[in-house]
């Protein structure tokens, strides 16, 4: 019987990842990091979500976004 191996590569991100994660959270914390608009970021997880975003940009190994779904509208019933 063949073992299945699960490689972690696919589910975590890669050294160049983390090295720009670090990055972009010491300019937060530095109070240097800008959003895109050019405001000055103040929230921890805006910081996060412009990390990973550059990240994924520079061709780090980092999982794609979960999508957010969408709940089904209960069907109504009909009153008679």
């Amino acid at each position: 019987m063949a073992t299945k191996s699960h490689s972690r590569s696919s589910s975590r991100s890669g050294a160049k990842g983390r090295g720009k994660i670090h990055k972009v959270m010491k300019e937060q914390k530095e109070g240097k990091l800008k959003s895109g608009s050019g405001k000055k970021v103040k929230s921890r997880k805006q910081a996060v979500a412009i990390a990973l975003s550059e990240a994924r940009r520079s061709g780090a190994n980092i999982p794609k976004k979960k999508s957010s779904s969408k709940k089904k509208a209960s069907p109504k019933k009909k009153s008679s």
